[in-house]
């Protein structure tokens, strides 16, 4: 791990190489993740590339915090407001209806995934660049997902413009994707945050609205 003037540096550099189209890795409270401004265009197919993944399989989004939600998705459940606002910033990664302002090569599909870390590297960078930024993990597609700085080395080498060593993710584990475009939430992935969390808090949010249902008869 860096010294923390060292790592200062680099997340300053990395803010510097993100406005410029470039694409960097660095730390979260989940896994380390591969970055690039959702805006451009040329540096999101530089991560399908440097990942090899699949062009049908859409790319995450970070946030800075919940505000930039309108950025990008749109016709928001108060369900899906209910869990942001528990679990963000932290290893939730909701799936939305996506803005139709969203450029195609972003993502084609009708949704868009988000979320906002609960880690100082991602938010400030997010902040440096000023726009929403790609969040995937930094690893190729269907390898395991990197902990480390020299995991990630490992995997990308020299194809990332700049790798942040922040020591190991204290998550350990990628984040869980709820699909919250309907009227119950679906799973996609179990990750960081148990299914009995999302479970419970849906239970929850059930009956608070069925005690203001009934307050109001």
């Amino acid at each position: 791990m860096l010294t923390t003037d060292v790592l200062q540096e680099q997340i300053k550099k990395s803010g510097e190489i993100l406005r410029k189209g470039g694409i960097v890795a660095f730390p979260t409270d989940t896994v380390y993740g591969l970055g690039a401004d959702a805006f451009n265009s040329k540096a999101i197919e530089r991560i399908y590339n440097v990942k090899r993944r699949p062009r049908f399989l859409p790319l995450p989004l970070l946030l800075n915090d919940i505000s930039q939600i309108s950025i990008v998705a749109e016709r928001v459940s108060e369900f899906a407001l209910f869990l942001a606002k528990r679990f963000w910033p932290g290893g939730l990664t909701l799936v939305l209806p996506r803005a139709d302002s969203l450029p195609v090569y972003l993502t084609s599909q009708s949704t868009i995934a988000v979320r906002v870390p609960k880690h100082p590297v991602p938010l400030t960078l997010i902040k440096l660049l000023g726009n929403p930024m790609i969040g995937t993990s930094a690893n190729l597609s269907g390898s395991p997902s990197t902990l480390t700085a020299d995991e990630v080395k490992q995997q990308l080498r020299d194809k990332v413009d700049l790798i942040i060593d922040g020591g190991r993710c204290p998550g350990g584990n990628e984040s869980t994707i709820v699909d919250v475009t309907g009227e119950v939430p679906i799973i996609l992935r179990h990750g960081i945050i148990p299914q009995y969390e999302i479970q419970g808090a849906f239970e929850e949010y059930q009956e608070v609205n069925s005690n203001a249902h009934c307050s109001r008869l």
